[in-house]
């Protein structure tokens, strides 16, 4: 559901776009920390946002880190 929300933000499209790691952090909603595959040897760190149930909101893409890659550590950002 964010992958269009990146593609935007990054002015380009991903062929491969597979999520291979993630952390949770729950606060007024949940933010989760996902390792995204997109291709080659190259991967993105996304922030997403989900808003708690009540609130019907879709999920958030509220930030990202490119030019990552497999080894690099999923941390809070």
């Amino acid at each position: 559901k964010v992958k269009p929300q990146l593609e935007e933000k990054e002015g380009k499209t991903f062929d491969v776009f597979t999520a291979v790691e993630f952390k949770a952090q729950v606060v007024a909603g949940t933010n989760y920390f996902i390792k995204v595959h997109v291709g080659n040897d190259e991967f993105v760190h996304l922030r997403v946002f989900r808003s708690l149930p009540h609130e019907n909101k879709p999920l958030t893409l509220h930030g990202y880190q490119s030019s990552k890659t497999k080894h690099d550590e999923l941390a809070y950002f």
